[in-house]
């Protein structure tokens, strides 16, 4: 199992904020997190692998919205904020370099990573602010000959799909209610919980979460379930409307 990295940019308190207030952000701390982040993936049995910094781009810690990865093709996003774009071409590069076949998102369309929620065959894409149905539909036709539904959903409550709604191991997608559009997209597999970054999972594994660690409530409910939950402290990060999804792209390929 690998993952992609990117550490954080030395301007990163300067980083995008649309649904929450702005608050300072220690980039000291947030470069320690970072590295604990890390860290628990490494412990979790992941090798990662460092994009090259982009110290330019203040949100460029969060490599998840470069790309969407589904079997051996990556598709290079076109980020919906123009200060992101430049993000993606080093991101690109090392994808390339894992084996992936290279696919983009092309103008007029625009697609952010952390709006597209996968599991299975079904890939639920966030439509709204930094993603447009031109986005959605060439996404729709580079994975759906690789066997992808390609569902579009809406999203204006939070940044991103995935800052509203993530899924556990077993296919149940779990979110903040008052933060999803229409939990009714999921019907009865949509498990509420009860705080918001409780809503953000990464799978470890089939049996392993990696969560923030401001959830404990919703800890709790994952632990009920028989889940082994590895919590990492990412406080800087939330300050810039991030979750422990935005700081890596996961990489499950046999090519890697």
């Amino acid at each position: 199992m690998h993952a992609l990295v990117r550490r954080p940019s030395p301007r990163l308190a300067d980083g995008l904020v649309t649904h929450i207030e702005r608050s300072p952000v220690d980039v000291d701390l947030a470069n320690a997190q970072w590295e604990a982040y890390v860290a628990a993936m490494r412990s979790a049995g992941w090798t990662t692998h460092e994009v090259d910094p982009a110290d330019d781009c203040p949100d460029s810690v969060f490599v998840e919205d470069t790309m969407v990865v589904f079997g051996d093709l990556a598709v290079i996003s076109r980020p919906g904020a123009l200060e992101r774009r430049p993000e993606t071409a080093a991101a690109e590069d090392a994808v390339r370099a894992r084996g992936y076949r290279i696919a983009h998102i092309e103008a007029p369309g625009t697609l952010d990573g952390g709006d597209v929620l996968k599991h299975g065959d079904t890939v639920w894409v966030g439509e709204g602010g930094r993603t447009n149905a031109d986005g959605i539909a060439q996404l729709r036709a580079l994975l759906g000959p690789l066997g992808a539904d390609v569902v579009a959903v809406p999203v204006s409550k939070v940044l991103h799909l995935k800052s509203a709604v993530t899924a556990l191991p077993d296919g149940t997608v779990i979110g903040h209610e008052p933060l999803v559009d229409d939990p009714g997209v999921w019907g009865a597999r949509f498990l509420p919980v009860p705080e918001e970054s409780g809503s953000h999972v990464v799978v470890l594994d089939d049996d392993t979460l990696l969560m923030a660690a401001s959830a404990p409530l919703t800890r709790a409910i994952f632990e009920e379930r028989g889940y082994t939950v590895v919590a990492v402290d990412i406080s800087e990060f939330e300050k810039l409307e991030g979750c422990v999804t935005c700081l890596s792209v996961r990489l499950r390929a046999a090519q890697c």
